[in-house]
């Protein structure tokens, strides 16, 4: 949860950002651009219309995190057999190491991505009982 939470009374859903304050709290859309902007090239941020956006910027960094996470399952899945002669198992071992973490944070920041834009979009998450 985020540090912010005490700024207004919103439960938040489950992989909300810890860098992003909850709808509702003073300056949280700054924040959720701020942090989708952490999530895509840095030439993103000569996009006026990213800036002027939100909902455009989370659409872009869904789509960059979504194709950053198949190029991880795919290095995953391949690089055993493509550098297989070109590297110790040490490597290769830390190789697959990296692509499983990198596939994570990206799975976690596509979630984040996912929350972030229903917010944006004026939606509210309501707990489950």
């Amino acid at each position: 949860m985020s540090a912010h939470t005490d700024r207004v009374d919103v439960a938040l859903p489950p992989g909300w950002p810890d860098e992003v304050w909850p709808p509702g709290a003073p300056d949280w859309e700054r924040t959720a651009v701020s942090w989708l902007f952490d999530l895509v090239p840095p030439d993103y941020r000569s996009h006026e219309v990213l800036r002027r956006y939100p909902v455009l910027l989370a659409r872009f960094a869904g789509d960059h995190v979504a194709a950053g996470l198949e190029a991880a399952r795919a290095g995953w899945r391949t690089v055993r057999v493509e550098l297989a002669d070109q590297l110790p198992p040490e490597a290769m071992e830390a190789a697959i190491s990296a692509y499983e973490r990198e596939g994570a944070r990206l799975t976690r920041a596509a979630r984040g991505v996912e929350v972030v834009a229903g917010a944006l979009r004026g939606e509210r998450w309501v707990p489950r009982l």
